[in-house]
């Protein structure tokens, strides 16, 4: 379970330093966009390159950042109650992620299925959806996974 764990976190890694770089590109176009406009030469689809290629930034970032745990935390709330009941809270919560995630990434899955079935491209670039669908998907299964076996480490290893 341990190699499955590593292979999970590099795995989120990669996808974390994909998301840094797409983050610069986004940055690259904007700035060649806005020079470029003025002289009457603006980059054609810029809205939705930037559009797709954020949804790549926001997927790929979550599972690393989950799993370094750089999420928002409520402290106020949950500092006030005993130690046993913050780890009570914990693992509700971290069931309750598990659950939300698999659900989406499920969804994304039908979603990229269907936007393959219909053939929808964006309109000026026609570019296909299905591809960020996937991969939001793939972000979503891993939070899971990185979700389930830090439960299983947290909470199930003393059993």
């Amino acid at each position: 379970m341990e190699i499955f764990y590593k292979v999970i976190v590099k795995t989120s890694r990669v996808m974390y330093l994909l998301s840094g770089i797409t983050l610069a590109a986004i940055m690259i176009v904007t700035l060649a966009d806005v020079i470029m406009r003025p002289f009457g030469h603006p980059i054609f689809g810029s809205y939705e390159i930037i559009s797709f290629l954020s949804a790549i930034v926001i997927g790929f970032a979550l599972p690393y950042a989950s799993h370094l745990k750089a999420h928002i935390c409520v402290d106020i709330f949950i500092n006030r109650f005993s130690k046993s009941k913050r780890r009570i809270m914990n693992a509700i919560t971290r069931v309750f992620v598990i659950f939300l995630f698999a659900l989406a990434g499920w969804f994304f899955v039908v979603m990229g299925l269907s936007l393959i079935k219909t053939g929808e491209v964006s309109q000026t670039l026609r570019i296909p959806f299905y591809p960020i669908a996937f991969g939001l998907a793939l972000s979503c299964f891993l939070i899971c996974f990185l979700m389930f076996l830090t439960f299983i480490n947290e909470y199930l290893r003393d059993l």
